[in-house]
């Protein structure tokens, strides 16, 4: 197939990249007959905007350098894939796609479940690998995230996703990083053959209660979903135990495995989502959990209503509060209760934590232990060493923190050097939450976000 009537540019009035078909382009002589340009690009536009609900991609961390006789890399230089930032700024994308869109599953949260009048598309394996090859040689991407409905089965939809990598890697060299779902309910045979073609495997929870998953996708059950985690985790530990003895061994999802909770669809509290989250950190080593605010998209009496705004600050307290799990030492019962189930919105989870523990505060810089620093809000790792580094060498004042990093508008009121606070500093403990609310006011999303698609029109 030929795709080089398919292409990228820049829209000077606002508008971004856009993807167009070029009807100038002819086909060399000999090459085989082209795809129909505009079929495919219906396609493509069905199925990325199929895509755009899937939030569990970001870069992965995966080192793998280029190869003699392949295309493309992992390593730190480009921090893996998706939409997120390079270390040194840049910003990387990925071709983000289903493989269809049509779904033998009826979860009644999804756009792409089975009772939904929408429109259908589907790729073939070859059709989608080429059409990455052809953005990824073109500079539009530097990886792939394949997701896709259930057609026909789950062992059926992943033999497809199957042939499409195995296309990439095999006929094609690709050696840049792709991020496959695995979907619930499939063989453990087929499992592992994806983990040994893509750098990260991903089976998406969605639904943080059993309850939730009974009402909301009858289709599905915990342990289908439970199932196929438990062996990309003992598979994974496996792989790095044979790399050990070889390293010519083959490498079995070297990125790890994710998922994604979905936040707003049902009842669950912020603590059950949040000790869901820590049980499967330290149960099924997963590298990160996403959380994805519920759009409401359809329209059915056990869902919030399609005029109901998705609950956009509540993700983003719930990754903040992920961070503190994964990188402060927090355990998920001291950031929340049953008194306290839901974190405050208007504050940090940091600060809604060190709010409610005041009897530990302020903390004297000059003597706290690492620890104890990382649990004061406006401190973090990289800030917690350079104080333990720094401080053996002289008394630190509140000025030598902000250039060892520390974030003083919070840590100002938590904190002492030498003894004494922050210079005209006034607060009570009546009054610090109103203050740290006030503060953080400014610093709040916009109510009104959205994905952007590569097929939005101006205006």
């Amino acid at each position: 197939m030929y795709y080089d009537d398919l292409w990228i540019y820049y829209d000077g009035g606002g508008r971004g990249f856009l993807l167009r078909q070029r009807h100038s382009c002819h086909r060399p002589a000999g090459s085989p007959p082209r795809c129909n340009g505009m079929e495919l690009l219906d396609k493509l536009a069905i199925l990325t905007d199929a895509a755009k609900y899937d939030a569990a991609c970001t870069s992965s961390g995966v080192r793998r350098s280029a190869r003699p006789g392949m295309i493309g890399n992992t390593t730190s230089s480009i921090a893996g894939c998706c939409h997120s930032f390079s270390a040194d700024g840049r910003c990387i994308t990925l071709l983000k796609v289903l493989m269809t869109n049509s779904c033998v599953f009826d979860c009644k949260y999804c756009v792409n479940r089975r009772s939904n009048d929408t429109r259908r598309a589907a790729f073939t394996p070859r059709e989608l690998a080429e059409l990455t090859i052809g953005f990824y040689r073109r500079n539009y991407i530097e990886g792939l995230f394949l997701s896709s409905g259930v057609l026909r089965s789950p062992d059926y939809t992943t033999e497809r996703m199957i042939e499409c990598l195995r296309i990439l890697r095999e006929e094609y060299r690709f050696n840049g990083y792709i991020h496959a779902k695995a979907i619930p309910g499939t063989s453990p045979e087929l499992v592992q053959r994806l983990g040994l073609l893509a750098d990260r495997l991903s089976v998406n929870i969605e639904l943080p209660s059993q309850k939730g998953l009974q009402t909301l996708a009858p289709d599905k059950s915990k342990q289908a979903i439970l199932r196929p985690m438990a062996q990309i985790r003992d598979r994974a530990r496996e792989s790095k135990a044979e790399l050990v003895k070889s390293r010519h061994a083959p490498v079995f999802a070297p990125a790890g495995q994710s998922t994604q909770l979905i936040v707003g669809a049902t009842a669950d509290n912020d603590r059950h989502i949040l000790h869901l989250t820590q049980s499967l950190y330290e149960k099924y080593r997963l590298k990160r959990v996403f959380y994805s605010a519920y759009v409401p998209v359809v329209e059915n009496s056990l869902l919030p209503s399609k005029d109901t705004k998705p609950p956009l600050l509540r993700e983003h307290r719930l990754y903040q509060a992920d961070w503190l799990l994964r990188f402060y030492g927090f355990r998920a019962e001291e950031l929340l209760d049953e008194q306290h189930p839901d974190f405050n919105p208007l504050v940090d989870p940091k600060c809604h934590w060190a709010i409610g523990h005041l009897e530990q505060f302020p903390l004297e810089i000059m003597n706290a232990e690492y620890e104890t620093l990382l649990r004061v809000p406006g401190i973090g790792p990289i800030s917690a060493r350079r104080i333990v580094s720094a401080r053996r060498h002289g008394t630190l004042r509140f000025e030598d923190l902000k250039k060892l990093g520390v974030v003083l508008k919070w840590a100002q009121f938590f904190i002492t050097c030498g003894g004494r606070m922050q210079q005209g500093l006034q607060f009570t403990a009546q009054t610090l939450q109103r203050q740290l609310e006030a503060m953080e006011r400014g610093q709040l999303p916009p109510e009104e976000c959205r994905q952007l698609s590569l097929f939005d029109s101006a205006g």
